[in-house]
């Protein structure tokens, strides 16, 4: 019995392996949706901010966000599907993401949103160190590496300037921890509820935690505004749907760096869009990110590479 145990643990480890390479791949194409509605809203929600103020973006966005889930829930089986053990966790995780989101914009009118970018995504740090002491994941030498190479090259995009903090800057790096907490606890709430589940319940807690503010600033916006409002919500309500899925197939180890992309897409869609430049340093930083997420996507042969031995 040792025997055929031993004959067959190779075959085991190249099956688990595979099931582990397939979970990655399909944690990559839910990212793959969550990167692509990102930069959309990114466009919307400049144009919608022309007139409407940010709390009332975000209510907008939470309430028919709900209607626009709604099919999914009612797939899933209704209001029973999305009852949760765990209220007190989806209250927490989306109480410090709004406060998160809120965060980001005060920054972008207090320092360059150069450097507010490139703060915002030290939220893989904070996320992978968090991931590591709070879901008990492992952080391995190549996984820091991807980071690392992701970080160097969105500060070749931003090329942030040097100098001290001041409170812009101090908000921009409260605002990524908070990001950060929030990925978190979206990872340990995939372990109980699933993606439908999390999207349920962070609209509906934003839309309780944003109702207030937004009356106090409300205008009802103009016709052509309002399809940017739709556009917002229905990529703010899917693209936590798809980052949820990805969470359930994969560590935030291997997920968060997938991120990364969202800078030089943005930076191409702005360039597309608003004729904004797109230099030496951006193509350098995105070959830098690629290869990062490229590290962290595809696994070495087992046992690492040897040196064949001559005799």
């Amino acid at each position: 019995m040792l025997a055929e145990a031993v004959r067959r643990r190779p075959a085991m480890l190249l099956s688990m392996a595979t099931r582990s390479d397939a979970s990655t791949l399909r944690a990559a194409g839910w990212m793959a949706g969550w990167l692509t509605l990102m930069v959309v809203i990114a466009v919307a929600g400049r144009e919608a901010a022309r007139e409407l103020s940010v709390f009332q973006i975000m209510l907008l966005r939470s309430v028919l966000g709900m209607a626009m889930l709604w099919p999914l829930v009612h797939a899933a089986g209704g209001l029973a599907a999305v009852r949760t053990d765990r209220l007190p966790q989806h209250a927490l995780r989306n109480t410090v993401h709004y406060a998160a989101q809120y965060g980001w914009f005060v920054a972008l009118t207090l320092i360059p949103l150069a450097q507010v970018v490139s703060i915002e995504f030290t939220m893989p740090i904070w996320s992978a160190a968090l991931a590591v002491l709070f879901l008990g994941e492992r952080m391995s030498g190549r996984k820091w590496f991807a980071v690392l190479l992701g970080l160097v090259g969105v500060a070749v995009i931003v090329r942030p300037g040097a100098g001290e903090l001041d409170a812009g800057q101090l908000i921009a790096l409260a605002s990524a921890l908070g990001f950060a907490v929030s990925v978190v606890l979206v990872k340990s709430l995939t372990r109980t509820d699933t993606a439908v589940t999390i999207s349920f319940w962070m609209l509906a807690i934003q839309s309780a935690i944003g109702l207030v503010p937004a009356l106090m600033v409300w205008q009802w916006p103009s016709a052509q505004v309002w399809g940017w409002v739709v556009v917002v919500a229905f990529c703010g309500t899917y693209s936590h749907y798809c980052f949820a899925r990805a969470m359930q197939h994969a560590d935030a180890t291997v997920v968060v760096p997938m991120d990364f992309l969202r800078v030089p897409l943005t930076a191409l869609v702005g360039w597309l869009a608003y004729s904004e430049g797109l230099d030496l340093f951006t193509v350098l930083g995105v070959g830098l990110i690629l290869a990062g997420n490229a590290l962290n996507l595809f696994r070495w042969p087992a046992g690492g590479w040897r040196i064949r031995r001559q005799s």
